[in-house]
């Protein structure tokens, strides 16, 4: 993550409650932007790029393929997708050959060139992985963290001081816990 995605430092638990409360909204803001079936239009840019760099397609293909192998996590609408690929046509990174009322898009050398400078696709990247290892932005673990700080961001807007005293011990533990997951042999 780059430095204004990063948690405070320390962890959760130093600064207090109102520490621990920030970084839960931002790992909450954080992961809503990546899981799911939503994400930027810099990651769907990429997408294009790393499909057509495999072979020619067509837009419905391009959607297809996304949800494939993102496992599902992921599917990009038309309204994303078709406005991408004018895009990249606009700036000469690929070409449209009409067939059969279709409209098959394939990458130029500049947008071979492109392609292999964007790096691994997004599902490559962890960014829609959905093996379930370490770093997978879609798997169980980043799944049930995105759940926790959506629980402790509603506890802090509408629970009561003692509710949300509560939530700061319930969650220490939480970590304490998964802390001690990584120190058994």
């Amino acid at each position: 993550m780059s430095g204004s995605n990063s948690f405070p430092a320390g962890g959760f638990g130093v600064g207090g409650p109102e520490g621990m409360w920030q970084a839960f909204e931002q790992l909450r803001s954080t992961f809503e932007k990546r899981v799911g079936t939503r994400m930027g239009r810099g990651d769907v840019r990429a997408a294009v790029l790393a499909l057509l760099a495999e072979k020619p397609m067509h837009g419905y293909q391009i959607i297809r393929e996304i949800e494939e192998r993102s496992g599902g996590s992921w599917k990009p609408s038309a309204g994303s997708v078709y406005p991408t690929l004018q895009l990249l046509a606009d700036e000469g990174l690929l070409t449209a050959e009409e067939s059969n009322g279709r409209k098959t898009y394939a990458l130029t050398e500049a947008g071979r060139a492109e392609a292999e400078e964007a790096g691994p696709a997004p599902w490559e990247s962890g960014a829609g992985s959905t093996g379930g290892m370490p770093g997978d932005a879609f798997g169980p673990l980043p799944k049930a963290g995105v759940e926790l700080a959506q629980a402790a961001a509603q506890v802090r807007r509408t629970g009561t001081p003692e509710q949300v005293q509560q939530a700061v011990t319930v969650l220490d533990e939480a970590r304490r816990r998964l802390y001690s997951i990584l120190a058994q042999d």
